[in-house]
C-alpha cells in the first residue's frame, strides 16, 4: 500500500517492490526495494513522464530532499521524479554487518552481494518500470556510479530509456580494477597539491597530525584505530566542490594542549570519526572494486597494490623528508576491514569478494555503439573519482552521445551546481544546446 504526504511544493509517495534477488532466476528468492515518488503540488494528478534517479555510490540511498531542493527543482517542472534506494541501501532490504550473517559464511555473503551491481541494477528498474509507467519508456538520470548504472541500462534494455543523462559517471568499457587506480593515484596527488596550494598552512598541519599519528597509539571513540593510513584517506573529501574547504577547518584544530601534553582534541577524533566510518553505507566498500569486476580476473584488493606503484604516497618517507604528507582518495583498502567496527564482521567477506573471478560483463560495446536513446553527459575536468579520459573513451563509443566537459563543477556538480547541470544536459538531449 503507498503512502503519500507534503512537504513544501510537492507531494511525496512512498513506493515499495518486490524484485528477485537474482533476475536469472525469477521465481527464487525475493528482495525488497524503496523509492519515493516526489511530484510537484501543483502537478500532482497530471500525467507527467517519469524519470528515475540514480545515486552515486556504490551504497548510498537516493537523496533525501526536503521540498524542491538541488536539481530535483528542475526535474519537477516537467517530471514525476522516482528517487530509488538501490538494493542493499536505504530504505531498501538492507546488507550490513548486522543483516548479511543471515546469509550464511562470507562465501555465502560474497554469493549474495555478486547480485548487488549495475546489472541488477538495471533489471530492477527494468521491472519496477514495467509497474509504473505501463511499459512507456522514462529517462534515468545517473550521478557517479549511477551513471555506471545507466551505461549498463543502454547496453541491457535501451527499450526502457526515453532520455539517459549521466553526471561525473562514464566508466571505462574495458578497464580492470588495476588500470582505474593506476588512473587514479595522479589525479589524487593534482588534487592534494592543489589543495596545499590553496592552504600552505595545511602542508605543516597534516605533517604533524601524521608525525603525532606514528608515534602515538590514537583510537577513536568507536574503537577505530586512527593510523596514519587512515587519516591520508581523508583525502576522499578532496573529489567534492567545497571538499577542500572542509578539509582545512577540519585541519586547523586538530590539536589541544592538555595536562599530558599535546593530543588531537575530542572534537577532531569526533569529525574524524564520523568521516572515516562506513556504518550508513557498508556497501560501499565491500563492492567499490567489484564494480569494476568484469572477466575472471580478481579485483584482488587492487588500491592497494597499485599504491605500491607511487611511492610518493609513503606517509614516513614524507616525514624523514621535507615533502608533503599526499592524502589518498577514493581508494577502499584491505586494513579499513580490521579498524572500522561497521566493517570489522564482514572482512572475510570482503575477501571473498576481492578474490572472485566469475565477474558478468556489465556493458556491450556493440549496443553501444548503436544506441538511438538520447543521451548527454556532464565530464567534469579532472574529475578525482571518475577518469577523465576513461570518461571520454566511453563517450565516444556510445553512438549519439553529447558531452559537457566543464571545469566549473567538482565530481559534485549536480549538487552544487542546483538545477543548471541537469538544465543543460536536458537541453543537450534535445539539441537545444
Amino acid at each position: 500500500m503507498s503512502l503519500s504526504y507534503r512537504q513544501p511544493g510537492v507531494v511525496l509517495t512512498d513506493r515499495h517492490f518486490t524484485v528477485p534477488l537474482d533476475h536469472a532466476d525469477p521465481q527464487g528468492e525475493t528482495i525488497e526495494l524503496y523509492a519515493r515518488e516526489v511530484v510537484a503540488s501543483d502537478k500532482a494528478r497530471q500525467d507527467l513522464p517519469w524519470l528515475v534517479y540514480l545515486q552515486g555510490g556504490p551504497g548510498y540511498g537516493a537523496n533525501r530532499f526536503v521540498g524542491r531542493q538541488a536539481w530535483l527543482d528542475r526535474a519537477l517542472d516537467e517530471y514525476r521524479v522516482l528517487l530509488l534506494d538501490q538494493r542493499g541501501t536505504g530504505h531498501s532490504t538492507p546488507a550490513n554487518r548486522q543483516t548479511l550473517p543471515l546469509r550464511g559464511g562470507p562465501a555465502e555473503q560474497a554469493d549474495y552481494l555478486a547480485h548487488f551491481r549495475a546489472d541488477s541494477i538495471v533489471r530492477d528498474c527494468e521491472l519496477i518500470r514495467a509497474r509504473l509507467t505501463d511499459g512507456a519508456p522514462w529517462t534515468v538520470l545517473g550521478q557517479s556510479f549511477g551513471g555506471f548504472c545507466t551505461v549498463s541500462y543502454l547496453s541491457l534494455a535501451p527499450e526502457g530509456l526515453a532520455t539517459a543523462v549521466i553526471t561525473g559517471g562514464l566508466p571505462s568499457l574495458d578497464a580492470h580494477a588495476d588500470d582505474v587506480y593506476r588512473a587514479a593515484y595522479p589525479r589524487i596527488e593534482r588534487k592534494v597539491t592543489a589543495h596545499y596550494a590553496r592552504y600552505p598552512q595545511d602542508v605543516e598541519r597534516a605533517r604533524r597530525i601524521a608525525d603525532h599519528l606514528l608515534t602515538h597509539d590514537v583510537v577513536l571513540p568507536n574503537g577505530y584505530p586512527l593510523t596514519v593510513e587512515a587519516f591520508q584517506s581523508l583525502g576522499l573529501m578532496l573529489g567534492a566542490s567545497d571538499g577542500s574547504h572542509r578539509l582545512h577547518y577540519l585541519l586547523e584544530n586538530a590539536f589541544v594542549r592538555t595536562p599530558h601534553g599535546t593530543e588531537l582534541s575530542d572534537a577532531f577524533q569526533e569529525e574524524v570519526q564520523g568521516l572515516l566510518s562506513y556504518a550508513d553505507h557498508p556497501l560501499f566498500a565491500l563492492l567499490h572494486e567489484p564494480i569494476y569486476g568484469q572477466d575472471t580476473r580478481p579485483t584482488a584488493w587492487a588500491a592497494e597494490r597499485i599504491r605500491a606503484e607511487f611511492p610518493q604516497f609513503d606517509a614516513p618517507k614524507a616525514l624523514a623528508g621535507d615533502a608533503p604528507v599526499l592524502f589518498t582518495g577514493e581508494n577502499i583498502y584491505p586494513w579499513m576491514f580490521d579498524s572500522d567496527p561497521a566493517l570489522r564482521p564482514l572482512r572475510d567477506t570482503a575477501h571473498a569478494l576481492a578474490a572472485r573471478t566469475d565477474w558478468q560483463p556489465l556493458y556491450d560495446p556493440a549496443r553501444l555503439a548503436a544506441n538511438e536513446v538520447p543521451v548527454a553527459a556532464a565530464v567534469y575536468h579532472d574529475d578525482m573519482y571518475v577518469d577523465t579520459a576513461h570518461s571520454l573513451r566511453t563517450a565516444r563509443a556510445i553512438r549519439g552521445l553529447r558531452t559537457w566537459v566543464t571545469d566549473e563543477f567538482e565530481h559534485d556538480g549536480l549538487r552544487a551546481g542546483a538545477p543548471r547541470v541537469l538544465d543543460r544536459l536536458l537541453a543537450l538531449t534535445r539539441d537545444q544546446a
